[in-house]
């Protein structure tokens, strides 16, 4: 990494430098979020509000963000935080029944057309597992086939895919190639028990599912006698009924996870009740409990969440985040650095090359993203290492001026180490 911008961050954040070595006395790695790192360091965080966060340096950071798309409303959101705080006065947990629960179960399967019930988790991985679960008890089949560098949370069967292995009980398929989808199936469809597929690739890259190819893998998914399930885990914050609604496609099983929780754990398997009569007290099939599922803190948040996530909002978002992506591509034009892009609604995920890779994992500018990263850090603008930006509904045309003004002075100082 080049030494201007690598030891202006060195200079700038001492505090964050202290507690990363403070954490890696206590802590594998200095982390429990490998996400959250990066080299030499991450910052260390104080606080966040609106559209900012500020580190233990004091510095004050515009979030493009948003913790990976799950603050949805950005940070503290005001309305979110008098729920929260009036639970906890209430109390944030016991080994019996709460309402809010309910209120939000119901929510869900009133936004989601293809959920009639729904089972909440502590978060996105602990749903992928959960319904990786339902499949395998009722299909009686132990193997999973995903999309080659797709994402479904942190279990070994998932995670390897992510960075495009095989394993044990993990198939992988190219992505919008339904023949490689079907190719798997033919051959191995008798030990799979479930296809699971983003219906826009989040970690990989925001790649957009084409509607042909997930109607088609669904398709022979069913005609294989494996369940299909959708992760509209980042998703959802695209679309009211998220974006299944808008491509007319009904899975099996629907994993949810980061808005629906408020800025608070969570995480969901939805579907139609004769998938998830297992769970049913008379006749249980698959023993599911934690501690903290369905708290009641992150019900009455997530309740907030997503009666505040409404179309017009989702639409402003939609607008800003074009806005964004044109104006940093005619920056990048500016200081002679190439520049892609792959989008959807309020997220994109931008490239220092002539064409977007097939994954963020198997990308040819690492070097260059890493420069471009720590430089946005050293002039205020915090976006995800690998160049992924997600806004929320309190993001304005004012904050995209901000940005792009600190993105040009990132990326001026980014051409001149690359000269």
């Amino acid at each position: 990494m080049a030494a201007a911008i690598s030891e202006t961050y060195l200079v700038r954040t001492p505090a964050s430098a202290k507690n990363y070595v403070r954490a890696c006395e206590f802590m594998p790695g200095g982390t429990s979020r490998q996400a959250s790192f990066w080299a030499p360091y991450p910052l260390t965080i104080e606080r966040g509000e609106g559209t900012y966060f500020w580190d233990v340096d004091g510095h004050q950071y515009l979030d493009l963000i948003n913790n990976y798309t799950a603050m949805v409303h950005g940070h503290a959101y005001p309305p979110i935080v008098e729920a929260a705080r009036k639970q906890i006065g209430d109390g944030t947990g016991w080994a019996a029944a709460n309402e809010p629960q309910n209120r939000l179960a119901a929510m869900i399967v009133d936004r989601i057309p293809s959920i009639e019930q729904v089972r909440f988790t502590n978060s996105g991985s602990e749903a992928g597992a959960l319904a990786f679960t339902i499949a395998r008890v009722i299909t009686g089949r132990n193997k999973v086939l995903m999309a080659r560098y797709g994402y479904h949370g942190s279990l070994f069967e998932f995670e390897i895919g992510s960075f495009g292995k095989e394993g044990p009980l993990t198939h992988l398929a190219s992505y919008n190639k339904l023949d490689d989808f079907a190719a798997v199936l033919d051959e191995h469809g008798a030990d799979i028990a479930a296809v699971f597929l983003e219906p826009v690739m989040g970690a990989g890259g925001i790649t957009a599912g084409e509607k042909d190819f997930l109607h088609g893998v669904r398709k022979a998914a069913h005609a294989a006698g494996a369940l299909f399930v959708l992760d509209e885990v980042l998703t959802l914050r695209f679309a009211i009924g998220g974006c299944q609604a808008g491509l007319d496609i009904d899975p099996d099983l629907t994993m949810l996870g980061k808005i629906i929780g408020g800025g608070f754990p969570v995480g969901a398997v939805g579907g139609k009740k004769d998938l998830l009569k297992l769970f049913d007290q008379d006749d249980l099939k698959v023993f599911h409990t934690g501690t903290f599922n369905a708290n009641p803190v992150t019900m009455v948040a997530g309740e907030v969440s997503l009666r505040e996530l409404t179309a017009e909002r989702i639409e402003v978002m939609h607008d800003l985040r074009e806005s964004l992506e044109s104006q940093l591509s005619e920056v990048a034009k500016i200081h002679g650095l190439p520049f892609a892009t792959n989008h959807y609604g309020s997220c994109l995920n931008l490239y220092f090359s002539e064409s977007v890779p097939e994954s963020s994992v198997v990308r040819d500018d690492d070097e260059i993203m890493d420069r471009f990263h720590l430089a946005c850090i050293n002039h205020g603008v915090f976006i995800a290492p690998r160049g992924m930006i997600a806004l929320s509904t309190v993001t304005t045309e004012e904050h995209i001026t901000e940005a792009i003004e600190r993105a040009d002075a990132a990326m001026r100082d980014v051409a001149a180490e690359t000269k």
